[in-house]
């Protein structure tokens, strides 16, 4: 029950309700090396099929992780989340190369250089990270960077949203190639969004 995986031969299509309650506010950036991450200080809450989570950071893969029906895309921003349960929900949200995009250009400029500076801070409005229209694949699955704990469930929204070539750039200078290869499906549950 490894992630990520290529989402094609859905089991099921299914309208899967998925909102999103993201309040703007001040974020913590942080270069991990691995990565570019955002850490929220709380307030912002999904709902996926009844359950509450708090989203706790985004950070980005380039290229996306995912892939739709074969396709891979220039960059995908993961957005976690905890319940107070301690389940985790993912939401992936895939970017292709097109116009610049505000909100990701705020976390760009505030990016440490290295793993070894200080973190930075920029104002978000993680809304602007989500498409209008919230349709989603959702499966069963696993973080996809160490310790690749099982048991998250996964959602990566069917509408993409656009970055710069300069912004992708960006960020992958920060971060390097960092997605990790697709995994095998084993059997798992599928949905896609109708």
């Amino acid at each position: 029950m490894q992630s990520p995986i290529d989402l094609d031969d859905a089991d099921v299509v299914a309208d899967i309700p998925v909102y999103v309650d993201y309040t703007p506010g001040e974020v913590q950036v942080r270069n991990l090396g691995s990565t570019i991450q955002a850490d929220f200080s709380g307030g912002s809450y999904p709902v996926s099929s009844g359950k509450v989570f708090e989203l706790v950071q985004v950070h980005f893969h380039t290229p996306s992780e995912h892939t739709i029906l074969g396709e891979s895309f220039a960059l995908v921003a993961h957005f976690v989340h905890a319940s107070g349960a301690g389940e985790l929900a993912v939401l992936g949200i895939l970017f292709e190369a097109g116009d610049e995009n505000e909100a990701l250009q705020s976390l760009i400029d505030a990016a440490p250089g290295s793993a070894d500076d200080d973190q930075g801070n920029a104002m978000l409005d993680a809304r602007e990270l989500v498409p209008d229209e919230l349709e989603v694949y959702r499966y069963m699955g696993s973080l996809t960077t160490p310790p690749c704990s099982e048991g998250v469930n996964w959602h990566v929204a069917e509408d993409t949203l656009e970055a710069s070539d300069e912004q992708i750039e960006a960020l992958n200078e920060l971060m390097g190639d960092n997605a990790r290869p697709l995994m095998p499906r084993n059997n798992r549950l599928l949905a896609a969004p109708e």
